[in-house]
């Protein structure tokens, strides 16, 4: 469990007086408005708003940042959708198509076990000429692989995070168990299979922004919001962690990126509240925001950064002593992940895409305006690893990891490297002034002996 302390307050050198009010409820631990949020975004004084970003961030998790040993394989290319915004999905036939065989899957977790990975993070297309059973193969496949390493070993066992909402919609219509009016229902088949087959935790790709116009714009075939929320409160009702991303810098706007980040954070207010987190009265819920309504939020508002304030843990026992011993396995949002859009190569490759102060401002937002999610990631294979870096500075508590084979952003003309090492990663973390912190795929420290591991206890 980790418990926050108060912190004195300090003076923010600001011409923009704006920002003192704002100033007051982050140090207080209040949550933001929309309206705040736009302050924010308009206001011209970037490095106020990336102190206020790090003064939440220093609160949660002080003198350290955090990355993982991981391995992402993305099993397939070839998709039934045509997003415009992508250059990564290929046609059957396509130059470049390609469909991991399970043989292939194997060789690939036996290798990223051998190297010490903590995490394979696997996502793919929405491949229409798989069944159903490929999926569940894989995964039973590589968590057998996996089982028999840390026995052999000694070394905990290799976490497996995989398939998006998007993927996981797809997957309960090729097996046939898909059902709009009762898609809850028809998920959690899914999900109790995988999970019975070995799987962790779901990744948070396939967000993007929670906008009807934006994905009839940009992406019109995908999965919609509630759809995108329903897949995820699902695995957390099962006792999966997930995070969630943000595709900014496109057709969307200022305003529904703010509103993704609402519609988050009230989805993350009914997984706190299941977990047995205590917050303020609840809201009226009234409207419609982004084609989404939000009278279905009606937990309280739970912010995690109030003094005093626990955050959520890998293990349910952990939690505050409030909590019934008899509560289910529950889980919740660990991450937001604010991924920056790049036109090179899509459909959209006439856009300028977001500039880099843009990303500053929208990292260091979604730590102030997403109270109730533990971590902040500045995903460096997107943003870069010396963005991410100073990203450390303005929000955010964790750059992920030595990734391999992130092929989603770089068949185009993504400029970023698919590979970092460890000692890469430590330099830059402590050059930005914290103490590099090995993490698993559910925040739980590790203790590393070379490609040996085992997450502390």
């Amino acid at each position: 469990m980790t418990t926050l302390d108060a912190r004195p307050s300090r003076p923010l050198p600001t011409s923009d007086r704006r920002l003192y009010s704002i100033r007051d409820k982050v140090e207080a631990g209040e949550r933001l408005s929309l309206e705040d949020g736009m302050t924010l975004y308009e206001t011209p004084d970037i490095w106020g708003v990336m102190e206020l970003a790090q003064l939440v961030r220093d609160r949660l998790h002080p003198g350290v940042a955090y990355y993982n040993v991981n391995r992402h394989l993305n099993y397939s290319n070839i998709c039934a959708l045509s997003c415009k915004f992508c250059e990564f999905h290929r046609k059957k036939g396509d130059e470049g198509a390609y469909t991991y065989s399970l043989n292939e899957i194997a060789a690939e977790a036996k290798k990223s076990c051998e190297n010490g990975a903590t995490e394979m993070h696997i996502v793919g297309g929405l491949q229409p000429y798989l069944p159903w059973e490929y999926y569940v193969d894989m995964v039973r496949t590589i968590r057998g692989i996996a089982d028999d390493h840390a026995a052999a070993s000694g070394s905990s066992p290799l976490h497996i995070k995989a398939f998006t909402a998007v993927e996981v919609v797809h997957l309960a219509k090729i097996a046939k168990r898909y059902k709009r009016d009762s898609r809850r229902e028809s998920i959690r088949g899914v999900l109790t299979e995988l999970k019975e087959a070995g799987l962790g935790s779901l990744p948070g790709g396939g967000a993007e922004v929670f906008d009807d116009r934006v994905h009839d714009t940009a992406f019109k075939g995908k999965i919609r919001s509630d759809e995108w929320l329903d897949v995820h409160l699902v695995a957390h009702e099962l006792g999966l962690n997930t995070n969630a991303t943000m595709l900014y810098g496109h057709v969307d706007n200022r305003r529904e990126r703010l509103v993704h980040m609402e519609i988050l954070r009230r989805s993350q207010d009914q997984a706190l509240a299941r977990l047995g987190w205590e917050g303020t009265e609840a809201r009226r819920h009234e409207g419609t925001e982004g084609g989404i309504s939000l009278a279905q939020f009606d937990a309280p508002e739970i912010t995690l950064t109030r003094p005093g304030v626990s955050l959520p843990t890998a293990n349910p026992s952990s939690l505050r002593a409030s909590v019934p011993s008899s509560l289910p396995a529950q889980g919740h949002y660990q991450a937001i992940i604010p991924l920056p859009f790049f036109p090179d190569g899509s459909d959209l490759e006439h856009l300028a895409g977001p500039s880099g102060i843009e990303n500053y401002r929208t990292q260091a937002i979604a730590r102030l305006m997403l109270d109730n999610f533990p971590h902040v990631k500045a995903f460096w294979i997107m943003q870069t690893l010396p963005m991410s870096q100073l990203m450390l500075q303005s929000g955010a508590d964790d750059i992920d990891g030595t990734v391999v084979w992130y092929d989603i952003t770089h068949v185009g003309g993504a400029s970023t490297h698919q590979e970092v090492t460890v000692s890469s990663l430590h330099k830059a973390i402590r050059e930005a002034g914290y103490e590099p912190v090995e993490r698993d795929t559910v925040y739980r420290r590790v203790q590393r002996d070379g490609a040996k591991w085992r997450v502390e206890s």
